[in-house]
């Protein structure tokens, strides 16, 4: 059997829905697997022996030039000659139902009621349901499994194996130290309003006395993560380095503390200890286990419209991270 799963982006995203490979291959080990992401993000995949194929796409160039809609398409019917017994949409966008449709005729995805932009369940010949505000985890889990008949339960996604692979750590491990405990900061995120504090990442740094190593992707962020080194002297800003890097400092870490994003997910996905800081964003986009815990400010998160002006992460008292985090690095 063939099957083509389309889930585009974002990071976080694709971390969350790779769970459920490793239990479509148990149940059927002879079942090929091919997925289409964009460009960008084909290293997040890279590795897993779940995958058969990546098939990567640049739908993000139609923004800025038009007609390479007319590249994407032809594409994307290249890549429909594989001939799918099954596609599914595990994106639950028109955009990435649009690339279901070109992929093959039997396609599998999200119910009209189940997603934000409801008019794509209309590509499908398959539908599951499962509630909007349901955890993220467990939605992109079903909607894999489902339409294979394949039953994933909470428990199962607790009890995972690592999924994300890396080829070498040469670019990283002069980073890493062996007499102190080696913590990863990622004090970035798309919103302003996710992002907590640099000033408090600096307090938790200077509270821990261990190893810190801060992670960025933009040149505000590295701005940041230069202020909090040069403001500490157990902090390291990393060089800017590739997604590949970041899985090999991230699996090599005792722990990651980081605002709610896709490098943050990272420790999930190779069961590394992490703390991930909510404000603006419900806590149930993640799975919270011993090792993964999560702090949330008190504001009150409408999961069917999320508020970017809600700021209240600033209000997350520095001294409650630090707590957790010397619990997890004890432990």
């Amino acid at each position: 059997m063939k099957v083509a799963i389309v889930k585009l982006s974002a990071m976080g995203d694709i971390i969350h829905a790779m769970v459920a490979l490793q239990y479509i291959k148990q149940f059927n080990p002879t079942i090929q697997i091919d997925w289409v992401v964009e460009l960008g993000f084909k290293s997040v995949l890279e590795g897993n022996p779940h995958i058969d194929n990546i098939l990567t796409v640049n739908l993000k160039a139609i923004k800025k030039d038009k007609k390479a809609i007319i590249e994407q398409i032809k594409l994307v019917r290249e890549y429909a000659k594989r001939h799918y017994d099954l596609v599914i949409d595990a994106q639950g966008l028109v955009k990435s139902a649009m690339t279901a449709m070109l992929l093959g005729k039997n396609r599998a995805g999200f119910s009209k009621d189940s997603i934000r932009e409801g008019v794509a369940s209309y590509f499908y010949s398959q539908k599951v349901d499962i509630a909007y505000d349901a955890n993220t985890i467990d939605r992109n889990a079903r909607v894999m499994s489902e339409p294979l008949g394949v039953n994933i339960s909470p428990q199962m996604i607790h009890d995972k194996l690592p999924f994300l692979y890396y080829s070498d750590v040469s670019e990283v491990e002069q980073y890493l130290k062996q007499e102190k405990k080696n913590i990863v900061f990622v004090i970035g995120s798309t919103w302003e309003s996710r992002n907590y504090p640099k000033e408090k990442f600096l307090a938790i740094a200077n509270a821990l006395k261990q190893n810190v190593l801060i992670a960025w992707g933009n040149e505000e962020e590295h701005s940041r993560a230069l202020w909090i080194a040069d403001n500490s002297e157990f902090a390291t800003v990393l060089p800017h380095i590739n997604l590949n890097g970041l899985k090999a400092v991230i699996a090599n870490a005792d722990l990651l503390i980081g605002n709610d994003t896709g490098p943050t997910h990272m420790a999930w996905g190779l069961n590394v200890p992490s703390i991930t800081i909510f404000g603006p964003t419900p806590v149930n986009r993640v799975y919270e286990t011993t090792i993964n815990k999560v702090i949330k400010s008190d504001s009150i998160v409408n999961h069917f419209k999320l508020d970017k002006n809600d700021f209240s992460i600033v209000d997350i008292d520095a001294a409650k991270v630090v707590s957790m985090a010397r619990e997890l690095l004890d432990a």
